[in-house]
């Protein structure tokens, strides 16, 4: 389906001309009709599908027919990167319109609050923001809501497990009763839904390619042991020179460095990044990288949801996630827009069990490969079995391998006879036990009044010799 159908207004279709948009994707056909009929909307949708402009086209087309003073739509979402990107997207479609967007993200200097606060008193259209730095500013009282009319969750999954809830709540509170919201989240789970009966007012509710890769990623799996890893990255690198844009993602900011700093050393052209860098200097990488003068990204969960770089090739999952639903997303960053890409995989023994969850999710056995031979050999797979799928895994604690004591039958066991003893059947006389004679004190104890027993003070007497 192509946007012209949409019947969107004529400078965006003329934005979306020059960015070389025609066919709409699968949630933009599914999501724009209604976000156009003013109905609040719930939609499912993973990284990659195109789920950002399936709520900004229709949100901008209707400020251009509806234009007027004060913030008209505020936009959450999680991290600064992805405010980042949703307003360099808001701000290309919109370009041949009169509204403007501003973020609102931590991060920034003394002068981007002032621009931010600008903003929120009624300085641009659009405000796109994280939730705790919005919060900031609503507590200096100077921020302005009353003109809004529509609210829009991304990401609203992610929101929630960084702990948002409260905040997010709070916000909405400030907003008027009277307007359209629309939330979105890569997941359904139990926790969406609630949040969603809170802030929605019978919304439709649209799912798109839940928890499945894009059918353009080519998927690879190495088994390998910890100390494997590092050369193993520079093996798979190795016959990649055809590649211009390849992510690392790592479990850890010790990893992110580790690595990073190895293939800088081996020559390289590649940039960490984590939380622990400046707001600057992750713009610059992100900079650097998104123009092509980075080959190379090693990165932690931070760059893994939201970050929209176009021409991924290739995905190096360092380590496993921790959630099967991550894996989707990490990715995810290659094969975006219907274009091909490779995702490579490297599991430890620690997350082979990790790594079956994921192969139910996306309800796929992998093949799993061993390292070079010049690297040794890597761990055997010891996955859990899938159950309905069929795989043969044989179970994380598995000790077929080990003998075990063969077992005696129930039957056998009722079959066994008593022991018999050596006397047993003879007309050997019984040895019969000796009694002990009372010790003198246990004499005088017995001879002790006691009404309990019926013995009054006196009723017998003892004579103990010394």
């Amino acid at each position: 389906m192509k946007f012209s159908e949409f019947k969107l207004n004529e400078t965006i279709l003329d934005a979306l001309f020059y960015m070389n948009f025609e066919e709409a994707t699968e949630i933009q056909i599914k999501a724009i009709p209604t976000i156009l009929s003013g109905k609040d909307l719930i939609g499912c949708a993973q990284t990659g599908t195109g789920k950002t402009a399936a709520f900004v086209l229709p949100t901008l087309n209707q400020i251009a027919d509806a234009p007027s003073d004060g913030v008209q739509v505020l936009i959450l979402c999680p991290t600064r990167e992805l405010a980042i990107q949703i307003d360099q997207q808001i701000q290309g479609i919109a370009y041949f319109t009169n509204a403007s967007c501003y973020p609102v993200y931590g991060g920034g200097d003394g002068v981007s609050w002032e621009a931010e606060a600008d903003a929120l008193k009624g300085g641009a259209d659009i405000i796109v923001a994280t939730p705790g730095r919005l919060m900031a500013h609503m507590a200096r009282g100077y921020v302005k809501f009353d003109t809004v009319k529509h609210l829009i969750l991304d990401e609203a999954d992610r929101m929630l497990d960084i702990g948002f809830y409260d905040d997010i709540i709070k916000i909405i509170d400030a907003l008027p009763k009277e307007r359209q919201s629309l939330m979105f989240s890569a997941t359904m789970a139990s926790k969406i839904r609630k949040l969603a009966k809170e802030i929605l007012s019978d919304p439709d509710e649209i799912s798109v390619a839940i928890s499945k890769p894009a059918d353009g990623v080519t998927q690879k799996v190495y088994l390998a042991h910890e100390e494997q890893k590092v050369a193993l990255v520079r093996h798979i690198l190795g016959d990649k020179d055809d590649f211009q844009a390849i992510i690392i993602f790592c479990s850890t900011k010790k990893k992110v460095e580790k690595l990073a700093r190895t293939l800088l050393q081996k020559g390289y052209s590649c940039q960490g990044i984590s939380s622990d860098y400046e707001q600057d200097a992750r713009e610059e990488a992100l900079r650097d990288f998104r123009s092509g003068k980075t080959r190379i990204m090693v990165a932690t969960d931070v760059m893994s949801r939201g970050i929209d770089i176009k021409g991924i090739d290739l995905v190096i999952n360092y380590d496993v996630p921790g959630d099967a639903e991550d894996y989707v997303h990490r990715i995810g960053r290659t094969a975006r827009a219907k274009t091909e890409g490779m995702a490579v995989t490297l599991v430890s023994p620690d997350d082979m069990f990790k790594f079956s969850k994921i192969e139910q999710l996306i309800d796929r056995e992998l093949e799993k490969d061993q390292p070079p031979t010049e690297l040794g050999e890597g761990p055997s797979w010891r996955g859990q079995s899938r159950g309905k799928s069929g795989s043969k895994g044989s179970g994380r604690n598995d000790r077929s391998s080990k003998k075990e004591k063969p077992r005696r039958d129930h039957k056998e066991k009722l079959d066994r006879k008593p022991a018999v003893s050596k006397t047993e059947g003879n007309d050997a006389p019984k040895r019969e036990k000796k009694k002990r004679e009372p010790s003198q004190y246990r004499l005088i104890y017995d001879a002790l009044p006691n009404p309990k027993k019926g013995k009054p003070a006196g009723a017998t007497s003892v004579e103990v010799k010394e």
